[in-house]
């Protein structure tokens, strides 16, 4: 009898913490699982004192103990059955997502590996582009550094191996390719992967009602603009 493939298998429920339960749904990056983590995400974030906090595979859930005590149950047992029951008796209807279209401003000084990409991947760096912003992704989740995108959606054609020699900083805003993925660099951080161009919207401020300028769930499209108008939003943004 074939092996059922781990998508489709309910996901297993793990003790992190005496505030904290992880869901995994497999053990690889793909669309589909991510999928079923956020549909998850969607479900459970109505559950009292639980905060949700998604990845690729697996679901963070964070709890405040004192709303779960029930007798001599430990908290965990409680929240477990919680969970159980509303990932069985919610139905898959897909939440409403935000779209946000993020301009960058590609090659030159703002993609100085666009060029490695574009030759990895033989192509010319205006197909690269092209490739790039024809894309739609999905914010698959927040991770590395507060703020850091990784997004689902990459054009296979641009996968790309990480640098082998990684920069001991990359600036804010950047835009790259590491693998199948594709993300942008909330501030200046090391980094391995390839940078093909830049954003002037601030990805992270802590000064900002929601710190975090893209949430996990969203869609995402890029769209090319040149220096010029890079400069203009860019002082737009320090405004």
């Amino acid at each position: 009898m074939p092996k059922p493939d781990a998508m489709w298998l309910p996901p297993s429920l793990e003790t992190l913490a005496e505030d904290a339960l992880l869901l995994r749904f497999g053990d690889r990056i793909d669309a589909a699982v991510n999928d079923r983590v956020h549909a998850a995400a969607r479900r459970l974030a109505s559950l009292p004192g639980v905060e949700c906090v998604p990845a690729y595979a697996s679901l963070l859930l964070r709890f405040e103990p004192a709303r779960w005590r029930r007798g001599d149950a430990a908290p965990h047992e409680h929240l477990r059955e919680a969970v159980a029951t509303a990932l069985r008796e919610s139905d898959d209807t897909e939440a409403a997502t935000r779209e946000v279209t993020v301009p960058v401003w590609y090659g030159a000084e703002a993609g100085p590996d666009l060029d490695d990409v574009a030759a990895h991947a033989r192509l010319t760096r205006e197909e690269v582009v092209a490739r790039h912003v024809a894309a739609s992704y999905r914010v698959a989740m927040l991770g590395f550094a507060p703020g850091f995108p990784y997004l689902l959606g990459l054009d296979p054609a641009l996968a790309m191996p990480r640098r082998t020699d990684p920069r001991l900083s990359v600036p804010a805003g950047s835009v790259a390719i590491g693998g199948s993925q594709t993300g942008i660099y909330p501030q200046a951080l090391p980094g391995g992967w390839h940078l093909i161009g830049r954003t002037p919207w601030r990805l992270f401020d802590l000064r900002a009602a929601e710190p975090s300028l893209l949430r996990p769930g969203d869609r995402v499209r890029f769209r090319a603009i040149d220096g010029t108008e890079y400069a203009r939003l860019a002082a737009r943004a320090d405004a």
